[in-house]
């Protein structure tokens, strides 16, 4: 049958087969919400059918300035099942990429959390939303949330979109200039969720909770609300509150079998738990997933060793949200622990449907685990081209319909990608390239080490190299010398770093990322001595 794979197929499926299964929302006052799957359709429907009252044409956009919660996740279904498109926005942005984005857009409707008026405020005379709705304490003109509930059908059934139609639009940071935006279709959403769903990549069950970390507004949180919702797999919603207890607490109350975030939440959360061992039961986790950059090999070998839990690396991106999951292939299952660790050090296989190539200067790279290249990827779920931005789309696409993905990588055998550096983070050194992340991991396996960045500055003789910018844990301490002596039988002695730079803090991104943008402007002027 030329059935059409959609969001509302999804949530169909969710309420007649786990009415019951719970949704929990970690509220700001440290209490739970919860609701079951049906309460979710039902209350997806009824905003549907309330904002088709207020005059929104089809396709038209949702935006929202939220934390991941119960309503986000309501918007998420209830806007596409309408026809309409959901804008899920970065509140961590600045106010001026929030506002050209929401333009850009052409949002019609903002959303907003009562908690973040405070940056609508700053962002409200740039910006010509046709609707504020105010989940909380709406101000005068806005309105409330449950209000706009109140005025939907709860007979209401959508008409079935076309599976080609957008559902969802998410931009990048725009770390490397302007954000992009990237549309979804409800065709992408359904083999995304499908797909990352199987054993040997996510493989959720009804019997799993899980808890995504990653923000809703980032990455779509890598469409995990959709995939619990097809697979009846209880969600539960941090809100607000992603500080390290509290991340602890709903693993220990709800029982969480699987998470995911960046890899700087999990480098707080491991800290917090050796800080006071036996303080929280972690003993539900099977994994803890990690993407948004490499994490370092010791913060894996701790997770495992120390508290049974598999940290497992994920791949993905804006334009393509998950694509690649480092669970072992099955050659691999009585490999050696060491061989095995350093297979699982790597950022993984791709997704079914998700095809992988690496390019060079001399063209393709063999899949041997050592020639170089830029990752280039194509599927169902990886975008075609940027929304409205032909030039952006002509320097990131290849002429065969390929996305350049700016990731610098080797494929070994079994077509794992090994993330060497980002093109825009590597380091060229008297012509010779020094991989970042590796330099990074070396410092992050000191056990006096929080955290560690790598950039190239300016440097006479080589034209550039290596700048180390460290973290240190509260309770510990380290010197430069130090730091270099341990990290020289790791790499080769031309990478090491000239310096390195012990600061409180290492700035971040509005993704939780190592905000180089800044370390560079920090230390741009520095010249590098050898």
């Amino acid at each position: 049958m030329d059935y059409q794979l959609t969001i509302d197929a999804i949530l169909r499926r969710a309420e007649r087969f786990s009415p019951g299964r719970e949704i929990v929302t970690r509220l700001p006052d440290r209490s739970y919400h919860r609701l079951g799957y049906a309460d979710l359709a039902q209350r997806a429907r009824r905003l549907g059918s309330a904002l088709t009252v207020l005059g929104l044409p089809p396709g038209a956009r949702v935006a929202t300035l939220c934390w991941s919660h119960h309503q986000h996740a309501e918007i998420y279904f209830g806007a596409p099942i309408a026809g309409l498109v959901t804008h899920p926005i970065n509140p961590r942005l600045h106010p001026d990429d929030i506002a050209f984005i929401a333009t850009h857009a052409c949002d019609a409707v903002l959303i907003v959390d009562e908690s973040l008026l405070d940056v609508y405020e700053q962002i409200r005379d740039r910006v010509s939303f046709e609707h504020v709705v105010v989940i909380g304490n709406p101000p005068t003109g806005a309105i409330g949330y449950e209000e706009l509930l109140a005025t939907g059908d709860n007979d209401w059934r959508p008409p079935e979109p076309d599976e080609r139609t957008t559902a969802l639009v998410t931009y990048t940071s725009g770390t490397t200039g302007r954000p992009k935006g990237v549309e979804v279709s409800h065709r992408a959403v359904a083999l995304h969720s499908l797909s990352s769903a199987l054993p040997g990549w996510l493989g959720f069950t009804d019997a799993d909770t899980v808890m995504p970390v990653v923000p809703m507004f980032h990455a779509l949180a890598w469409g995990w609300p959709y995939t619990c919702a097809l697979l009846g797999t209880k969600l539960v919603l941090p809100g607000p509150l992603l500080d390290p207890v509290s991340l602890l607490e709903n693993i220990e109350q709800e029982r969480v079998t699987v998470t995911g975030g960046v890899p700087t939440i999990w480098t707080s959360v491991l800290q917090t738990l050796d800080a006071d061992p036996g303080r929280f039961d972690v003993s539900s986790l099977r994994a803890v997933l990690s993407g948004g950059s490499t994490a370092p090999p010791s913060m894996i070998a701790s997770y495992q060793e120390r508290y049974g839990v598999a940290l497992v690396h994920t791949w993905g991106m804006t334009e393509l949200t998950m694509g690649a999951i480092s669970a072992l292939p099955w050659g691999m299952i009585d490999a050696p622990p060491d061989r095995q660790s350093r297979q699982r050090a790597k950022q993984g296989r791709p997704m079914p449907f998700i095809e992988i190539r690496a390019r060079g200067d001399a063209g393709l790279v063999p899949w041997d685990d050592q020639a170089m290249g830029e990752l280039e990827v194509r599927g169902p779920w990886v975008a075609a081209e940027y929304a409205d931005n032909p030039e952006a789309s002509t320097e990131r696409w290849t002429d065969d319909g390929w996305l350049r993905t700016g990731d610098i990588v080797t494929i070994d055998e079994h077509g794992y990608i090994d993330i060497r550096d980002r093109a825009k983070d590597l380091i060229k050194s008297g012509g010779e390239w020094i991989s970042t992340p590796a330099l990074e991991n070396a410092l992050m396996g000191h056990p006096a080490v929080a955290e560690a960045a790598v950039i190239a500055v300016p440097d006479a003789r080589w034209s550039e190299r290596p700048l180390a910018v460290v973290a240190l844990r509260h309770d510990a301490n380290a010197t430069s010398a130090e730091l270099l002596e341990f990290i020289a039988p790791a790499v080769a002695k031309w990478w090491l770093p000239d310096r390195i730079e012990i600061i409180e803090a290492i700035p971040k991104t509005a993704v939780g990322k190592f905000d180089k943008i800044a370390l560079r402007r920090r230390y741009s002027a520095s010249e590098g001595h050898r």
